[in-house]
């Protein structure tokens, strides 16, 4: 059975000006086609997808359902791979098989909706369970959110010039010295995921929730909090209603609430400064708010 790729997915933006990503949006049915022969795979619905990757409902030789992720041309799954293999199915979709050179994944299948449905207040103890669920001993070598605080000691005050100081000076030395403390005092060998908000977390059978697209690091297991706060942060009208699912977060994923707080300021001013030089109008907006109400 030849797929149809979902206009939607074709009419991206990330697409429109990528002659690479448009001759592998065009391939797609062919390419799905050859990863099912040589997985043994029979296509079970239509075609699903988010920004990043094509996922297609199929059936595996012994009729137990599964999911085929097809990513496009430069982006590497090596290391997803090697994230959903070192958690092994414990709070993450089951990796069945990979094929690094045809960036396929052979997945768990999952239910089609994520934890971005339901209300933030009955998200957020989810997510925090997760947290400890994930924090196993992480594998050698792993990237930790110690260097990634101080790397941010060396470049923050750079950026932010070069963006015109788009915040209080203030609130950039507050970020830098915090980062700073981040970088020196966290010495946590655990796995953490580096990309864990609502939108990757999809309801699922063996567990009531399980994550996606995960990225492995090693260190604060409250490292990316503040990405779970920024990313619903129009769902809390007052800053009471922050801090009290600031307050949910610390308590039922059983970490430091300084430490959580000095995440959410360094995490806040880095995305801040990301998005700003990627011309983001959304998300900067956000970050503002949570510097403002934590530094």
């Amino acid at each position: 059975m030849m797929i149809k790729v979902p206009e939607p997915f074709r009419q991206m933006p990330r697409w429109w000006r990528d002659q690479l990503g448009r001759e592998w949006l065009d391939n797609l049915p062919a390419l799905v086609s050859e990863q099912c022969r040589r997985w043994s795979l029979t296509v079970e619905g239509e075609p699903l997808y988010g920004s990043n990757a094509l996922v297609i409902p199929v059936c595996l030789r012994d009729n137990n359902p599964a999911v085929l992720r097809l990513s496009p041309p430069g982006d590497d799954v090596t290391d997803e791979a090697a994230a959903l293999r070192w958690w092994a199915g414990r709070g993450t979709v089951r990796l069945f098989d990979v094929d690094l050179a045809s960036r396929a994944m052979l997945l768990e299948r999952l239910g089609s909706r994520s934890l971005q449905s339901e209300p933030l207040f009955t998200a957020i103890p989810v997510i925090a369970a997760l947290v400890r669920e994930l924090a196993v001993p992480a594998p050698p070598g792993t990237t930790s959110t110690a260097a990634i605080a101080a790397d941010h000691v060396v470049t923050a005050e750079h950026d932010w010039l070069a963006l015109d100081r788009p915040t209080p000076r203030a609130q950039l030395h507050t970020a830098v010295r915090l980062a700073g403390q981040l970088a020196r005092t966290s010495t946590s060998g655990l796995a953490v995921d580096g990309d864990l908000h609502s939108e990757q977390v999809l309801q699922a059978g063996r567990a009531p929730w399980l994550v996606v697209d995960p990225v492995l690091l090693c260190g604060d297991p409250e490292y990316d909090f503040g990405r779970v706060l920024w990313s619903r942060l129009d769902e809390l009208a007052t800053d009471t209603d922050i801090t009290t699912i600031f307050d949910v977060f610390v308590r039922e994923a059983g970490v430091p609430a300084e430490r959580a707080r000095s995440w959410v300021v360094v995490r806040s001013m880095s995305y801040l400064l990301w998005g700003l030089r990627r011309g983001l109008t959304w998300d900067p907006p956000k970050c503002r708010r949570l510097l403002n109400l934590f530094c």
